[in-house]
């Protein structure tokens, strides 16, 4: 049976977020979970506002963003019109940016490094706002990603808990290309698991379905839903 992920995206389809949902709900059907399990995060990133309404006309609230600086070029106008958006930041962040993203982004999933902690510990308590935090998890350990190596993540954990005073929501991944995602999504609910962190950022367009099967919480989805860049 062909998934519905494997289906070419011809773009901007009024029915392509009914049909990620669709497929959403099946998933955890077939994981016997409860829908409401799992937040889909539509991924705007390089697309307007043009496109981005029809989508949340469609009823979606949560948006995912890659850059600080393209997020608030162009959410604060869309959330002055549209109550109850959602913004999460799912590209790397810059400590130079986490006044800015603290400010904007309800949750933050790339944190990776103590520069990062040690910045968003300062703006979380100097904004006193308090964004979902996901550590990233570098599953493949490829030298030109983001993320911490799996060998590293108790311990980072640990520290972001004891020695920056985050707390910390759950984990994130994004599997190397050339693999099959699915011992990538495994790893990252096993160290998940043994730290306490009930939260999983992981799967796309492409293997979301895989990723609900094995644990995902938050499914980041863009092209399924927008069209291809």
């Amino acid at each position: 049976m062909t998934n519905e992920n494997d289906k070419p995206v011809t773009g901007h389809s009024p029915n392509a977020l009914a049909a990620v949902e669709a497929e959403i709900a099946r998933a955890c059907g077939d994981a016997r979970r409860d829908r409401a399990s799992v937040t889909l995060i539509a991924v705007s990133k390089t697309f307007d506002a043009d496109a981005i309404i029809p989508v949340i006309d469609a009823g979606q609230r949560v948006f995912g963003e890659n850059r600080v600086q393209e997020a608030k070029g162009k959410w604060p106008a869309l959330t002055s019109v549209y109550p109850g958006i959602a913004l999460h930041l799912i590209g790397p962040l810059q400590s130079n940016k986490a006044k800015e993203a603290v400010a904007l982004f309800d949750a933050i999933h790339s944190v990776d490094r103590p520069s990062i902690c040690q910045a968003l510990a300062k703006e979380i308590e100097s904004q006193n706002k308090h964004p979902q935090l996901f550590v990233q998890i570098n599953t493949g350990e490829e030298p030109q990603k983001a993320g911490i190596a799996p060998g590293e993540a108790d311990a980072f954990l640990a520290s972001c808990r004891d020695t920056y005073g985050l707390t910390i929501s759950g984990l994130m991944c994004i599997p190397p290309v050339d693999e099959p995602p699915a011992a990538h999504f495994a790893l990252t609910a096993k160290i998940a698991a043994r730290n306490g962190l009930t939260n999983l950022s992981m799967g796309m367009s492409a293997d979301f379905a895989n990723a609900i099967m094995l644990g995902a919480t938050h499914v980041r989805v863009g092209s399924a839903i927008f069209g291809h860049r």
